[in-house]
């Protein structure tokens, strides 16, 4: 017996002719994806710098610390992935246990993280691809940049249209450049702190690195923190591919997991070599500078095994420039097939059997933030990537609190149910609450932006990110007013669970829109 659950909305909401391609990838393609959409090189190179200024030493217990809330958020996804497997994730997820409203701005902040952060990616991509050639000139031109940029995220775009399969290939390709190189790195610079031929600014790791404990200062805590959910966010791609991976209920889930317990070990392992073999010293000078690869990779590795790292932090950016465009583009995909956003964003292609039209409006409006962005400062650029942490604070605690609601009459059933789905995601929407309410404190302060300019009387970070989350509200509000939404704002949330199907005795079908 199987039973199906319709996606939010209903099926008034609209018939599609034609769905997503059911088992297109499998474990391991889903696992690389969510690893890709973190970009661990160019993550780790963009941030062990300012983690060092922060918390000095303690810069891996910080990357320790800061997978805890993220393990247990996707704790959340892969319970509430298990109960209803739909592209959307958290928009659906939200929708259901605590409203449409809240639902759509879930949704809508999703969508935003993707745009916001595309274009960044790109340039990054396309700036280690001149230096990789040693085009030095051509990585010091704007122009150049952002022309090689706009021609990763066409090409990219591309292949995400022309499928899913093809993605994944492309993906397992440039994981391994990119893990590979920052792994080799890690162990060529610890074997030679610990031989004696790392120089005199290196190091001895201790254990205390490891330890939050030893940070005593909360506001430094804090920052570090916000800096780590940066660093690991994206490994919900895997979960946003459910309708188009095999045994969908268990592998976008597990994938999930498992990529976060990928990215701890190699976060912390190439954190300890970069801060033992630098010292602390010399990584504040890469404060905000994610050079830092491309400076110590000559020191560690020599030339020209010193080119692996830049072609880690290329592949890096590049991948992460693609799998970005997943979540944001299946999300616009589940809203308008639910009746939340306009029904042309529900569009498959009969062929490739991909959201195209979404797929292909998220790279339109990343390009359409990014060139105007980056043309008036590069520094207002990095002031928007500052705030995506408000953005993804904010839909990884509505998607924590939604898996406690929605199984809520499961949590007393079972220790392991209270402990794992109820307590564990609750602690990680709060930690990632108090996060969202310490970014908005921390990011009012001019002197915490990168252009060190005013927009509305606060930093741009805080203007770009409230600003962005307050127009989702204008949006919404317009369409309920005028829009063809069929019966979605008319859901009252509050669902919970089928005590089956959390069972598992009942299986929900593969397809949500069969």
């Amino acid at each position: 017996m199987t039973t199906v659950e319709s996606p939010p909305g209903g099926p008034e909401a609209g018939a599609r002719t034609a769905s997503l391609k059911p088992d297109a990838i499998g474990f391991l393609d889903s696992l690389v994806i969510g690893l890709a959409s973190t970009a661990p090189a160019y993550s780790l190179a963009a941030v062990i710098g300012s983690l060092v200024v922060v918390v000095g030493l303690q810069a891996p217990a910080a990357l320790l610390a800061s997978f805890v809330p993220m393990f247990l958020i996707a704790g959340a996804f892969f319970y509430m992935n298990r109960a209803d497997r739909d592209a959307g994730t958290t928009f659906s997820w939200v929708t259901r246990a605590l409203g449409p409203w809240i639902g759509w701005l879930g949704g809508w902040a999703v969508c935003m993280t993707g745009i916001l952060v595309v274009g960044s990616l790109a340039d990054v991509g396309a700036r280690y691809t001149y230096l990789l050639l040693d085009w030095d000139s051509a990585a010091g031109s704007k122009p150049a940049v952002m022309a090689l940029a706009i021609v990763y995220i066409a090409v990219l775009t591309w292949i995400c249209i022309l499928g899913t399969e093809l993605s994944a290939r492309t993906q397992n390709v440039m994981i391994v450049a990119q893990v590979g190189s920052l792994l080799l790195f890690a162990g060529v610079a610890l074997s030679k702190v610990w031989g004696g031929d790392a120089g005199p600014q290196a190091i001895d790791p201790s254990w205390s690195w490891f330890s939050p404990f030893a940070i005593d200062d909360r506001d430094a805590l804090v920052a570090a923190l916000l800096l780590g959910v940066f660093i690991y966010w994206g490994w919900e791609s895997a979960v946003n591919l459910c309708e188009e991976t095999t045994n969908s209920r268990l592998v976008p889930g597990l994938s999930a997991l498992t990529s976060t317990v990928v990215l701890l070990v190699t976060y912390v392992s190439v954190g300890v070599a970069v801060v033992a073999f630098a010292g602390a010293e010399r990584l504040v000078e890469f404060d905000d500078d994610e050079g830092i690869f491309g400076v110590l990779a000559l020191d560690v590795l020599g030339s020209p095994w010193d080119k692996l790292v830049l072609l880690a932090i290329v592949t890096s950016a590049v991948a992460s420039t693609q799998t970005t465009i997943i979540p944001a583009s299946r999300t616009a995909l589940s809203m308008a097939r639910s009746g939340a956003f306009p029904s042309v964003l529900a569009r498959i292609h009969p062929r490739f059997r991909t959201p195209h039209v979404a797929t292909a409006l998220v790279s339109l409006l990343a390009v359409a933030w990014y060139v105007p962005a980056n043309a008036i400062s590069e520094n207002f650029l990095f002031d928007s990537l500052s705030a995506l942490a408000l953005m993804i604070a904010f839909y990884y605690a509505l998607s924590g609190a939604a898996c406690v609601v929605y199984y809520r009459r499961e949590l007393t059933r079972s220790i392991w149910n209270f402990v794992v789905i109820g307590v564990g995601p609750a602690v990680g929407a709060l930690l990632l609450g108090y996060l969202f309410v310490e970014a908005t404190r921390s990011l009012a302060d001019t002197g915490e932006s990168y252009s060190g300019q005013e927009i509305l009387g606060v930093a741009p970070p805080l203007a770009i990110g409230y600003g962005f989350l307050l127009l989702g509200v204008v949006l919404m509000v317009v369409w309920r007013a005028v829009g063809d939404h069929g019966s979605f704002f008319a859901r009252r949330g509050l669902e919970r669970v089928d005590p089956a199907i959390a069972s598992g005795t009942v299986r929900v079908e593969e397809d949500p829109a069969a």
